[in-house]
C-alpha cells in the first residue's frame, strides 16, 4: 500500500517506506537530490537551491528532502561515504545561514540500495511544518505537489497573518508541530486541576489552551502548552529563556571579571519569572540604615522586579524568532528587555491604565500558578498573574517609594520593550 504524509516526521522513516516512496516520485512532501562532486567540493546542489527547497517545505506541510536519489530517474546514487560530512555541513549552513529566520531539520544517515543491489549511503533531511515563514535565497516558496514555487503576494499575506499575531488564533494557541501530549510534563500540566476539572487529558489540555488538533486532526501541544509544561521549552521554542548578567559599575566594559554573575534562565514560565527574580535577589546590594534599629534598604524593590518579570514572559513576543528576554543589572538600574512592541492600540502613556494580553492562554494559564512562599517579595495575591492590570501600578509606586526616581518603558528600534529600574543610592554601609 502507498505511503501517506501525515505531517509526522516518522513517516517515510524507514529503508522500506523511503524506497516504495521513492518509486513512486517526488509529490508535495517528497524531494529527491542527486548529489555531485568535482573532487571533494560539492558542486551540486548548491547551498541557496537547498534552502530554497528546505524553506518550501518549512513553509507548507513539511517534508522529506533525500539526497543521494536521482529526481528524474528515481535511481539511488548515493554519496560517497568520505563526502557525507561535506554534505551534511552544506545542510546545517542552509539552514542556518541560508534561512530567515534559521530551522533545525532532523538529518539521518541511511543505507539504500542502488541500481546494482549494492546499499550506498544517502541523507535523509525531515522538515517539519514551521510556526515561522522562511525566506531562502530566492525569496518565499512554497510546495505545490512535486516542485517549488514562490508564494503569490495574496497567499504570502495569508501565511503571515495565520503565523503570526493578527490571526485570530494567537501565536500562543498554535500547535507546535512535532510535539506530542506525551512531551508535555504530567506533574507540570496536573497542577491546573481542580475540582470541576474532568478526568480526560486530551479534553482538559484542550479546555485550558495547553493543546489543539493540527491540520490532520492530530491533538498536539499549543506554544502555551510547550512553555508552560515542559521542563525546558528551548527545544521547541529556542528563544524561551531569561537570559540574566549582572555587570560590575553602570556599563558594559568587556574586560576580566567585567560579569559578576550570568546565567539562562529557563523552564516553565512561571519558573522562568520566578529564578530571574532570585537571580536580582542574590546579586544586588543590601544597605543597612541603623537609626531606629536594624532596617535593610535593598537595591532594588524586588516586589516591583517580581512584577516586571511576570509581565514580561506573559506579554513578550514569542513568535520573534532569535529573542529572548534580556536581563541587564547594573550597580545603578536594572534592564529588562522584553521582545515585541506593545499589543494592540496600547502606547507606553497608557500602560499604567489599560490592559492588553498578547498571549491570552498564557495569561490565563500564570493566573492560576501560586506565587511562591518568600518574605522578599511581598504581594497581596496568591497567583503569579494579576488578571486586574495593575501590574504596571505596582512596579511605578513602588520604585518611586524606594528611590524617588521613575521606573521608566520605552521602545527601542529592535522591536523591544525596555523597562528601566533605577537603582537606591548605595548606603555607606551595606552588606552583599
Amino acid at each position: 500500500m502507498e505511503p501517506t504524509w501525515k505531517g509526522d516526521l516518522n513517516m517515510l522513516e524507514t529503508r522500506f517506506e523511503l524506497l516504495e516512496k521513492i518509486s513512486l516520485g517526488e509529490d508535495t512532501f517528497l524531494e529527491l537530490k542527486e548529489v555531485r562532486f568535482s573532487g571533494t567540493r560539492v558542486t551540486a546542489p548548491r547551498q541557496s537551491d537547498l534552502a530554497d527547497e528546505i524553506a518550501a517545505f518549512a513553509n507548507g506541510r513539511g517534508g522529506v528532502l533525500i539526497l543521494g536519489v536521482d529526481d528524474n530517474t528515481r535511481s539511488v546514487f548515493g554519496i560517497p561515504l568520505e563526502q557525507l560530512d561535506a554534505v551534511e555541513e552544506m545542510v546545517r549552513n542552509a539552514c542556518q545561514d541560508s534561512l530567515n529566520p534559521s530551522l533545525a531539520p532532523v538529518i539521518e544517515r541511511m543505507l539504500l540500495p542502488n541500481d546494482s543491489g549494492f546499499d550506498v549511503p544517502v541523507l535523509r533531511v525531515g522538515i517539519e511544518r514551521s510556526l515561522f515563514v522562511h525566506q531562502s535565497p530566492g525569496g518565499y516558496f512554497h510546495r505545490v505537489g512535486s516542485s517549488k514555487r514562490p508564494m503569490p503576494p495574496d497567499l504570502l499575506a495569508r501565511l503571515f497573518q495565520q503565523r503570526s499575531q493578527s490571526r485570530l488564533i494567537r501565536f500562543d494557541e498554535q500547535v507546535v508541530p512535532r510535539a506530542t501530549l506525551d512531551d508535555l510534563s504530567k506533574p507540570l500540566w496536573q497542577r491546573f486541576i481542580n475540582s470541576r476539572s474532568d478526568g480526560n487529558r486530551e479534553s482538559f489540555l484542550g479546555k485550558i489552551g495547553m493543546a489543539r488538533a493540527d491540520d490532520e486532526g492530530v491533538l498536539r501541544p499549543t506554544v502555551a502548552g510547550v512553555l508552560m509544561a515542559t521542563e525546558d521549552p528551548r527545544i521547541w521554542l529556542p528563544n524561551a529563556f531569561i537570559q540574566a548578567v549582572a555587570y560590575r559599575g553602570t556599563e558594559v566594559t568587556p574586560g576580566p571579571d567585567y560579569q559578576l554573575d550570568a546565567a539562562d534562565i529557563t523552564g516553565p514560565l512561571d519558573a522562568q519569572a520566578w529564578q530571574a527574580c532570585q537571580f536580582v535577589r542574590k546579586n544586588m546590594w543590601i544597605g543597612a540604615s541603623k537609626a531606629l534599629g536594624r532596617n535593610d534598604e535593598p537595591q532594588f524593590d524586588l516586589t516591583a522586579v517580581f512584577e516586571a518579570l511576570v509581565n514580561a514572559v506573559a506579554h513578550r513576543d514569542y513568535s520573534i524568532h532569535g529573542s529572548k528576554i534580556r536581563l541587564r543589572l547594573f550597580s545603578d538600574r536594572l534592564e529588562i528587555y522584553s521582545p515585541g512592541t506593545i499589543p494592540n492600540s496600547m502606547t507606553i502613556e497608557t500602560l499604567a491604565f489599560r490592559q492588553a494580553s498578547r498571549n491570552e492562554a498564557i495569561a490565563s494559564l500564570l493566573a492560576k500558578c501560586p506565587v511562591p512562599s518568600q518574605e522578599e517579595v511581598r504581594t497581596d495575591r496568591s497567583a503569579m498573574m494579576d488578571r486586574r492590570g495593575e501590574g504596571v501600578l505596582i512596579i511605578l509606586e513602588n520604585c518611586r517609594k524606594l528611590t524617588g526616581q521613575p521606573a521608566v518603558y520605552t521602545l527601542n528600534d529592535d522591536a523591544e520593550l525596555l523597562l528601566t529600574l533605577p537603582a537606591r543610592n548605595r548606603s555607606d554601609s551595606f552588606l552583599k
